[in-house]
């Protein structure tokens, strides 16, 4: 894809396309033994050590957690010769699973996000491909959707990165028919799998993509952390993630949260990963007061020039006008998806700056 490409979604995309074009959502549960629990210790039995985690780590039970999953027209259960590229889509602080369905519906009560992918396939603009909507808190009570610096709800949002390298991938791989498979993991299997794999969030679902996949900085509650909020909001950065590079050749940041790392750390963090990204795809609205100052601006800054060679097309899209809203996130998705799996994608390996 070329920058020239990059465009606001036409309308015609976010309408109900014919009924044979149009994939299904289901839900699905799956066991999950890395978490954060009620004594904010992260539960796992990867031998992760606490210096990496910033808290002390044990054994646990698991916990069954659930995520939506976007199957397109033609999904068959029983047809494993057809294989999928896999997009998961993270939600925002208040939000769930079903935050970019049901905050994103049209006027016949369906689902924006379904029709925009339903017609991106059916018009041969993107190979079919699965979305999964997770639960981005990893933590015991991952239900709860309360703002609480100091519940573990919200700090279960910075350990995420474990519960998609150990449970959910995993589970979705094994499951469903998928290009990437994770039980493989010969150097060639690695650089195989991760080019089928995209992973994209809005507002807190961005910083995690920023912080969790390049490897910028966990947080907690400042009582915890030991440390003042620098955005005031009762939390402050705590230790480095290791980054998850070796999993995702693609990542979007759509108005990613002002807890967000600075671009530095992020570039540098990439910098001395063993893995490039192949894209790195940041959008904001220019009038957005929550998101694009401490969140868009302060990670798009010396990032690029940080990441040296491992970060081959970044682009940084500024929409005019735009807020903190699915007008937003839903463009992101739109062109970070055709810049990922798109038929016949051209990729330079340069910066692209563009406004909408």
């Amino acid at each position: 894809m070329k920058l020239h490409e990059l465009m606001r979604i036409p309308e015609e995309y976010k309408k109900t396309a014919l009924e044979e074009q149009q994939g299904t959502v289901v839900e699905a549960a799956y066991p999950v033994s890395n978490y954060i629990n009620r004594s904010r210790e992260l539960v796992t039995g990867q031998g992760i050590p606490s210096e990496e985690a910033g808290r002390k780590v044990i054994a646990g039970d698991r916990i069954v957690k659930k995520c939506n999953i976007y199957l397109p027209a033609g999904y068959c259960e029983k047809d494993s010769e057809v294989k999928y590229n896999v997009l998961y889509l993270l939600h925002g602080v208040g939000g769930s699973r079903s935050e970019w369905l049901n905050g994103n519906m049209d006027e016949e009560g369906w689902y924006v996000i379904c029709n925009i992918f339903d017609n991106l396939i059916a018009r041969g603009d993107l190979e079919p491909l699965l979305l999964v909507f997770p639960e981005g808190r990893s933590a015991w009570d991952w239900e709860d959707s309360s703002f609480n610096p100091e519940g573990t709800n919200m700090l279960g949002f910075y350990y995420l990165d474990y519960e998609l390298r150990y449970d959910l991938i995993p589970f979705i791989e094994t499951r469903y028919h998928t290009y990437s498979d994770i039980r493989k993991a010969s150097p060639e299997e690695l650089a195989y799998n991760r080019q089928h794999r995209g992973v994209a969030g809005l507002s807190m679902g961005g910083m995690q993509v920023l912080n969790l996949v390049l490897g910028g900085r966990r947080c907690d509650a400042e009582r915890y952390a030991g440390t003042e909020s620098p955005w005031n909001n009762g939390l402050a950065p705590t230790v480095k993630a290791p980054g998850m590079a070796d999993l995702f050749a693609y990542a979007g940041a759509f108005s990613n949260a002002p807890t967000s790392s600075e671009g530095k750390l992020l570039g540098n963090a990439l910098a001395s990963s063993r893995y490039s990204l192949e894209l790195l795809y940041l959008t904001c609205g220019d009038q957005d007061g929550v998101a694009y100052g401490e969140g868009f601006q302060r990670a798009d800054t010396c990032l690029y020039d940080m990441a040296a060679n491992n970060l081959g097309n970044y682009y940084k899209v500024i929409i005019k006008n735009g807020v903190h809203d699915f007008q937003v996130w839903n463009n992101g998705a739109f062109n970070f998806s055709r810049l990922c799996f798109g038929k016949g994608k051209e990729c330079s390996g340069i910066l692209h700056k563009a406004i909408i």
